[in-house]
């Protein structure tokens, strides 16, 4: 007789339970939904709104179908896009600028799942709608970034080693070192061969001075714009991803683009406001001399000293700090929250690199009893965040930032430190809007695509096959719930080619079970009984099921690493069918026909279709 041990039908019976439970969520689909934030990360949204909010919809007859608050925001969901977009106009007038309200979407999923962990996999911005931007960088400007970051690293290497100069500037790409005599220009030209082998060294004259001008090689400016790319690229993910947006999609597009997809943003405006959402660290001098009352009553009516820039601290009060930027972002390797000891207050705790580090010990050495601004650089505006008096040298590259007003402010600057500075500005070429009604009718369209397969596929095996068919079927469906299920554990992103592998993985997916039913068919055909016809058409047609998919899965493998996108998403699709395929074709087939038949100890026939013995000669 054909049984298998209790475990094995355990085994099949937990995996459908699982299957179900976590592909379940996919099938509740998306409410439209409005999103009020704070304008600034480091804000907590005042809950008090509600009650507004919900007396201003109430006013204008827009049902309300839940309310989710959430720690940085409230999301409302309404039962149709029409009533979204008339909530979002009302909310506007009547909250004003102090709020951030954009669009989105959100899961009707029952919350019990979700405790589980059982939520839907994300769609991709072709099924779920969202916004699409191309951004071209600035390579120009991350030369003279470059540039400008070397004069300052030339007057702190000049200085140190004690090589006199009488000027330095930088004229867009070129940095020019002037001298007064020959042996301090060659001094200097031999010292920076040595430390800086990028950069191609000229002399040049002017009168009785001497003068260095110094640019980028190519193979150095072809450095700076790979690694500008990069910094932005892996800024843009750091950003949006530690702020929770839903599985952005950021990739490199030729030498100078980055393609950037948001599923499920439905507000351009808003997503616009998340790329530029990327804050920088800048470490400068405050202008000791310019600390009175008329200084900084001229400085606020526009007339600001030369050389010289006019910020304000968190309490309001002016202060006049040196234009000369002393350290970046750039420098930054690491940011965390913390608390200070001695006061208690929340503060940031900043590990600079080995070169910041360096810089920040000689700042702090030539400048103890004077003060040192912190500034905070974020969507354009800079703020003085705490301006300390240094005390003594500083070294370790380890900073404390205090003047946190909490510890989430603290969280959140640290986090969008780590997130990094753009390495060279960027613009918007390209945006476009996908609606969530055109990725609707892309999901009907592949949903329906895969059940008139599956019903095709059915129909068929049960005609050929008989009662075995039907089993084939019943394994075949566990095999796509057990597939949503894993791309919904793994959160992974389905994409309309996901849709096509899906379609795919059903088709490739049956041509087990009628390897296995057609291996019985010619056991019954050779004699055997039909116990034993069960049991070595299973054993036998496993090698030949085994080859097949692993030469599959390797093309799988190889899409997954070789190709980007649409590509990769198929990739991964592809190789999770086959894996539940094995399992599904195999094990869940075996199962439900040893229930059937492996119980009964004398079998006449079975109901397998028509089976044709060869003519005998």
């Amino acid at each position: 007789m054909n049984q298998y041990p209790k475990w094995k039908y355990g085994l099949v019976l937990i995996a459908i339970f699982i299957g179900l439970i976590y592909s379940v969520p996919n099938f509740f689909g998306e409410s439209p939904a409005v999103q009020i934030m704070p304008p600034k990360t480091s804000d907590k949204l005042d809950l008090s709104i509600l009650a507004t909010i919900e007396g201003s919809l109430k006013q204008a007859n827009l049902p309300v179908e839940g309310i989710i608050q959430e720690p940085n925001g409230i999301k409302i969901k309404f039962a149709n896009p029409d009533n979204q977009l008339k909530a979002k106009d009302i909310l506007q007038n009547t909250l004003g600028s102090n709020y951030v309200i954009a669009l989105n979407l959100v899961s009707k999923s029952p919350s019990w799942l979700s405790k589980i962990g059982a939520i839907p996999m994300y769609l991709g911005l072709d099924l779920r709608g969202g916004v699409h931007f191309l951004l071209q960088v600035d390579m120009k400007a991350a030369s003279e970034q470059a540039a400008e970051s070397n004069l300052n690293d030339f007057r702190m290497t000049l200085r140190k080693e004690r090589i006199s100069y009488i000027g330095a500037s930088r004229l867009n790409e070129i940095v020019k070192l002037e001298f007064d005599n020959q042996e301090d220009r060659e001094k200097a030209k031999k010292l920076i061969k040595v430390n800086y082998p990028d950069l191609v060294v000229n002399e040049s004259s002017s009168g009785k001075d001497k003068a260095l001008d110094i640019s980028m090689s190519e193979m150095g400016k072809k450095k700076i714009q790979e690694f500008a790319l990069k910094q932005n690229l892996q800024t843009l993910h750091n950003r949006i991803n530690e702020l929770g947006v839903a599985e952005p999609i950021i990739q490199q597009q030729g030498l100078d683009r980055i393609v950037v997809q948001l599923p499920g943003v439905q507000d351009t405006a808003k997503a616009k406001e998340i790329l530029g959402r990327t804050a920088t660290l800048e470490i400068r001098l405050v202008d000791e001399d310019k600390t009175d009352i008329a200084s900084l009553e001229s400085a606020q009516k526009g007339n600001t000293p030369f050389g010289d820039d006019l910020f304000k601290d968190r309490d309001g009060r002016s202060i006049l700090v040196k234009k000369n930027v002393l350290l970046t972002g750039e420098r930054i390797t690491d940011a965390g929250p913390g608390v200070d000891q001695q006061s208690g207050r929340s503060v940031v705790h900043v590990t600079l690199d080995g070169r910041g580090s360096n810089i920040f010990k000689q700042v702090t050495r030539e400048n103890v009893g004077k003060r040192l601004a912190i500034l905070l650089v974020e969507k354009g505006q800079t703020e003085v965040v705490t301006a300390p008096v240094i005390q003594q040298e500083i070294g370790g590259g380890r900073v404390q930032i205090s003047g946190m007003n909490s510890p989430q402010e603290a969280t959140d600057i640290s986090l969008l430190l780590r997130a990094g500075a753009l390495a060279a500005p960027m613009q918007i070429i390209e945006e476009r809007t996908v609606g969530p009604s055109m990725g609707e009718e892309n999901i009907k369209r592949g949903v329906h695509s895969t059940l008139w397969g599956f019903a095709a596929i059915s129909i068929m095996m049960i005609i050929y096959y008989m009662a075995f068919g039907g089993v084939s079927i019943f394994a075949l469906a566990v095999n796509l719930l057990l597939l949503v299920a894993l791309l919904s554990i793994m959160q992974a992103t389905l994409t309309l080619p996901g849709l096509a592998a899906i379609a795919l993985a059903l088709g490739m997916a049956i041509d087990a079970n009628v390897l296995i039913n057609e291996r019985i068919r010619e056991e019954l055909r050779n004699g055997n009984t039909p116990q034993a016809s069960i049991h070595a058409g299973y054993d036998r047609a496993f090698d030949t099921i085994l080859d097949s998919n692993v030469t599959t899965l390797i093309a799988g493998l190889a899409l997954f690493m070789f190709g980007t996108g649409p590509i990769k998403g198929f990739a991964v699709v592809h190789v999770l069918g086959i894996l539940t395929s094995m399992f599904s074709a195999i094990l869940v087939s075996r199962a439900l026909v040893n229930i059937i038949y492996g119980y009964r100890r004398k079998i006449d026939k079975l109901s397998i279709g028509q089976i044709y013995k060869p003519q005998e000669d």
